[in-house]
């Protein structure tokens, strides 16, 4: 093995080039009113810079390449729209009169996709190619500011729309701008300054230093480590065990893959290992065996295909077709950078749909975000001495929507179906939940698609985008709490309008030519999983490295292995096939490249320019990971009974229970997703006229056939305040009830779980784990729902520093998203939540309890309370069931199922949608409480508001036992429509104008 003589040193470049250079700079300006101008003066002002009079914004992309003065004018006119725009070249555009300009460009290294466009545009218009990374386009943008009085100030500003993770600000006032003229000539280029070779690891070592190399990584000599391994002792006791096996010391690289392998992100160790008397371990004696059970009590009608072991899980949609699901966290990255941490996810779960058996288009995605309240801004530092600041709520809540955003418009992929949820645990770790709902013919090629396997002698063809430092650790740092040694490198951008061009290829010509035999996407551990894991179904692989191209030169190896840069898969292709299988990726503008040989050999071997750096053995890389058995203990927290009385004024708490904004509406989100693009929307993430988020929506993924696929989801984070089992429960039965209420059939519906937990190395945490997981196993078989795939984070906790410099540590909330997915014959018979006839009944369906612990009408004043709703499994399958059957009888005019904020919300979220008003008697329900306010609030599962034509009320109303019949649509659009309630003693409780409850429902973010 080669020794290095020095470490490695990475020097970021920047080249400030002014004078006898092929590079120019293209910037873009407005000639019309520009509204961006508004967007970041509201914003700047809104952060505190109230002086600010102005703000002009110019785009700028610095090509690095040399073109003649026709060829430079004629890019220039390509980007630009004529009538709106205008360029220059080589000198600055004219932005009249400003105190500062501040550049924002991208750091050396850092994904640019506007300039990886910018060149494929210029490469079309003038038939020329740019030798990558040598010739290059950096995209930038500049921002004239009046109204500043510094440069400290404006640096300032330049940072509330930079990351200093990712981005470069460079600040030049007004007189130096002219007479520069301009900004600098930045290139931002990255030089790696060593020569790239593999090292040897030395582990004969004392445990403490051996505890150091599991937390902070390799050391490289001088006093700094490469990053986190999150190995345990008893995994690096095992480690030092095979390699004195084997005889010699592990390479770098070797313990890097060891460690991405073994990591919880990858192998979900805490679900795996065995806990107390559960020696299977929380997934397969909880998680995996519900679905076992539940598909051998199924029989003939067992609907799943795929589950627990490809990208996705499958259920049948109809005799030719199968759908897919997957849901995925992005919690860490997106910590560290909103936007990189969002963008990423969701185009990663993209890929899962891709990767399932021989390539599932996706058609749907699903989000789920938990902020923090982004009206606060916590002073919080990774680093002593207020080093390494926290991004703000707001900050991480407006980078996530706009990458999600991104990263789904961009793919052309539709994204109607999310959520918001609020709490300041979430200020130290936001939880990003991203979906893709994903559709496959049941037979390729006339075999089953949904099977897949590499084949000794196939070649190993990485395809997409090329390698950087991008995403180095990410899965090591997603297994562990986010703290003052949490490296940037693990965040990764990642580009849409590449990874479409490698989906389009995959589904409509690649898959169905029969080019590959297996695919995998390269998600956690880059390719040292995607490859690994593919060679299981072989047995073996050898792979060349430095055929693995790279975004910029001197790579090390074990970089080059488990970099997590985005927007590649990974094929197993017949010898016979590559040449043709490259030639097409390349003729659709994707880069492909042969890297290996899948083989037989029992052992994952990888050689860099000749030399063997990795040779161990497939089942200790896959299953030498020690069995770590766990304990448990679990306490119930009793909290005090909250004593506040029912306030007097109920229409002001109606309305301030629906200013709360875990139930008011997001549509600033819902309108930048596209849910329209693939022409399958049929319930919409906006219901009725006023405009309702719903928890539940409906896609036609195949526009040939009236089948319809019906999603939803449930989270009650809250409730793991009292009981984690209960939360558990409630979640998975909010989803379902959802789905229900939007047409789903509960017999033909799968679920998907994602814990989020934290601290999940203390008793505690875990015996709060273990309970939810048991009701995993409890509900999911009462109700027959099968689970089809699911993902866990286990450490979302952050350790850091408060405003004062002391020691912090702040954990989520345990955390389950539960989402349902269910196949309905008629689209036309699914449901929304809007009245729609004045004079049609409303019902509750279902018993309404003093079910308000931990709920939004405690929580909005300031009580936990221990009356957790529970879930009463038998008579809600019996009521689902019955559900189903009105709706293909067309017997239900609306419905919504009551969650957050109990039957009070639900009513306003109706009258809202439809603009209609209402007329309710509490005094009709069943219900067990005796205050107007806890009938109002309470969050008893399994409920329903219905409304239904007078006409259909005998047949409703036969089947169902407990069908409340409440009240009656009142009023219509041209009225002036009112909310009427009536108290549990048939007086008067509330009247609103349900034009006051629309603007109280839309209020919390009408300005986002």
């Amino acid at each position: 093995m080669k020794k290095r003589s020095s470490f490695r040193i990475l020097i970021l470049h920047y080249l400030k080039i002014l004078y006898l250079t092929n590079a120019f700079r293209i910037e873009i300006r407005s000639i019309i009113h520009d509204s961006r101008r508004e967007v970041f003066l509201k914003k700047i002002k809104e952060s505190g810079f109230s002086n600010l009079e102005k703000v002009s914004v110019t785009n700028v992309y610095t090509v690095d390449k040399d073109f003649s003065d026709e060829s430079k004018n004629s890019i220039g006119k390509m980007l630009i729209n004529p009538i709106i725009e205008d360029f220059s070249i080589g000198e600055p555009n004219d932005a009249n009169s400003f105190d500062y300009a501040v550049e924002i460009g991208f750091l050396p290294g850092v994904t640019d996709n506007l300039a990886h466009t910018v060149i494929e545009s210029i490469s079309d218009l003038l038939k020329v190619e740019f030798d990558v990374p040598t010739e290059n386009v950096y995209s930038s943008q500049v921002l004239f500011l009046k109204g500043v009085s510094n440069a400290e100030e404006a640096e300032q500003i330049g940072w509330l729309f930079g990351n200093a993770l990712l981005n470069r600000i460079h600040v030049r006032d007004f007189d130096t701008f002219v007479a520069t003229p301009g900004m600098d000539i930045v290139i931002p280029k990255v030089a790696l300054g060593h020569t790239p070779q593999s090292d040897s690891v030395n582990l004969d070592i004392s445990d403490d230093l051996l505890e150091i190399i599991g937390k902070k990584g390799i050391p490289n000599g001088d006093g700094t480590y490469r990053g986190p391994l999150a190995l345990r002792m008893s995994y690096l006791k095992t480690i030092q065990d095979y390699f004195k096996k084997e005889g010699r010391k592990p390479t770098d690289i070797e313990l890097e893959a060891i460690a991405q392998t073994w990591s919880e992100h990858c192998k979900h160790t805490i679900f795996a290992d065995p806990i107390d008397e559960v020696e299977g371990g929380l997934y397969k004696s909880f998680i995996k065996k519900a679905t076992q059970d539940i598909r051998a009590a199924k029989g003939d009608k067992d609907f799943c295909v795929s589950v627990f072991t490809d990208n996705s899980g499958g259920i049948i949609f109809d005799e030719n077709y199968l759908v897919t699901d997957k849901a995925e966290t992005h919690n860490s990255p997106s910590a560290l950078d909103p936007y990189g941490g969002a963008i990423t996810g969701i185009v990663g779960v993209n890929r899962d749909a891709l990767g399932f058996g021989m390539g599932s288009k996706p058609v749907m995605n699903r989000y789920g975000y938990c902020f923090g309240d982004p009206e606060t801004n916590p002073e919080l530092y990774r680093g002593k001495d207020k080093t390494n600041p926290m991004l703000s709520p707001r900050t991480i809540m407006d980078g996530v929507v706009r990458g999600v955003n991104n990263g789904a418009n961009e793919s052309g992929i539709p994204s109607p179906q999310g959520f918001v949820y609020f709490d300041d645990r979430y200020n130290g770790k936001p939880l990003v939940f991203v979906g893709t709902v994903g559709l496959i013919p049941r037979k390729v090629n006339g075999k089953d698609s949904s099977q897949k396997s590499a084949l000794p002698g196939d070649r190993i063809v990485v395809a997409g985008g090329r390698v950087g430092l991008d995403g180095i650790h990410g899965a090591t740092f997603s297994s562990e709490a986010l703290d003052t040694g949490s490296p940037s490198t693990a965040v990764q951008i990642g580009d849409p309008i590449t990874q479409r061009k490698l989906s389009d290829v995959i589904i409509k010509e690649a898959r169905d030519m029969g080019f590959y035999n297996s695919i995998t996407d390269n998600g956690a551990g880059g390719i040292s999983c995607s490859i690994a894991e593919m060679a299981k179904e072989c047995g073996g692989c050898d792979v060349e490295l430095d055929k693995v191209p790279l975004k910029y030169p001197n790579l090390s190896p074990w970089e080059i292995w488990i970099s997590e840069s985005q927007e590649r898969m990974t094929f197993s292709v017949p010898p016979e096939k590559v040449e043709a299988f490259i030639d097409l990726m390349a003729r659709r503008g994707v880069e492909a490249n042969d890297v290996g040989e899948f083989t037989d050999s029992g052992r994952c071997v990888v050689k860099y320019n000749g030399d063997k750096i990795v040779d161990l053995e497939m089942e200790f890389l896959h299953d030498g990971l020690p069995a770590e058995p766990l304990t448990t203990s679990y306490e119930k927290p009793v909290h005090p009974v909250p004593t506040f009385e029912q306030p007097s004024d109920m229409n002001a708490t109606m309305l301030q229970m629906i200013q709360q904004k875990n139930v008011a509406g997001f549509r600033y989100i819902s309108r930048q997703y596209d849910h329209e693009v693939q022409g399958g929307s049929v319930i919409k993430p906006l219901q009725g006229k006023g405009l309702v988020n719903g928890t539940a929506n409906v896609i036609r993924p195949l526009l040939e056939s009236n089948k319809a696929v019906v999603t939803s989801q449930g989270i009650n984070a809250r409730y793991s305040d009292i009981d984690t089992y209960s939360m558990a429960a409630a979640s998975i039965d909010d989803a379902i009830a959802a789905a229900v209420a939007a047409g789903g059939d509960v017999d033909y519906m799968a679920i998907m779980d994602n814990f989020c937990w934290c601290s999940s190395n203390e008793e505690q945490r875990l015996g709060e784990l273990k309970a939810a997981a048991q009701a995993c196993y409890d509900v999911a078989v009462a109700y027959g729902t099968p689970y089809i795939s699911g993902k866990d984070s286990m450490f979302n906790d952050f350790k850091g520093f408060d405003k004062d410099g002391n020691p912090i540590k702040i954990s989520i909330p345990p955390t389950l998203l539960v989402s349902a997915l269910s196949v309905i014959p008629e689209a036309t018979k699914a449901i929304s939540m809007d009245f729609k006839n004045t004079g049609d009944l409303i019902y509750v369906l279902g018993d309404t309890n003093n079910e308000l612990g931990a709920g939004e009408y405690f929580d909005m004043n300031n009580e936990v309370g221990n009356n957790v709703p529970q879930v009463n499994t038998t008579e809600a399958i019996a009521r689902y069931r019955a559900i189903f059957k009105a709706a293909q009888q067309d017997l239900i005019a609306s419905m919504i199922s009551i969650e957050k904020g109990g039957l009070g919300v639900a009513a306003m979220k109706t009258v809202v949608a439809s603009q209609l008003g209402a007329t309710i008697d509490l005094s009709k329900l069943e219900t067990t409480v005796t205050r107007d306010d806890y009938a109002l609030f309470s969050e008893s599962k399994s409920r329903f508001l219905v409304s239904v034509s007078p006409t259909n009320q005998e047949a409703f109303e036969g089947l169902f036992s407990k069908a409340h019949l409440i009240g009656e649509v009142s009023g219509d659009t041209s009225d002036e429509a009112q909310l009427n309630v009536l108290g549990l003693s048939g007086d008067a409780l509330i009247n609103l104008s349900v034009q006051d409850v629309s603007k109280s429902y839309h209020s919390p973010f009408k300005d986002y």
